[in-house]
């Protein structure tokens, strides 16, 4: 059975930091561009960062450069993000996702994802 599973997330005050983790099961990652996605109330679904399953090129949104930083672990299966600085406008549902044989500018757009982790809440506020 294909899944992803995410761990991480949680409350933090603004400038603090979090790391979320996606552990791919039934497939190997290393074919899979992974995509980190995040849902606010009433807002669209937006590519975050993704990481390319060729060449481990990556993709940054404006809004996180320099703050968050994808990474894979071929030998766990997982991917994970790390954020940093956090801000209250970083409060959303996060997600993993993946795309096989993507680039990691293609799989900004959700609708280019196979399959999607569970979701995990991260809420920035003091």
């Amino acid at each position: 059975q294909v899944q992803l599973v995410q761990s991480g997330g949680g409350l933090v005050q603004p400038g603090g930091s979090l790391r979320l983790s996606c552990a791919a099961s039934g497939f190997f990652l290393d074919y899979y561009a992974i995509g980190w996605f995040r849902q606010a109330p009433g807002k669209e679904r937006e590519g975050v960062s993704c990481i390319s399953s060729s060449d481990s090129s990556t993709y940054y949104a404006d809004s996180v450069k320099g703050r968050f930083t994808i990474s894979r672990d071929a030998a766990k299966n997982t991917v994970y993000l790390q954020m940093n600085s956090l801000q209250p406008e970083d409060t959303a549902v996060y997600y993993c996702a993946a795309g096989a044989f993507r680039s990691a500018h293609r799989l900004r757009v959700p609708e280019e994802a196979d399959y999607w982790g569970q979701g995990t809440q991260v809420t920035v506020s003091s």
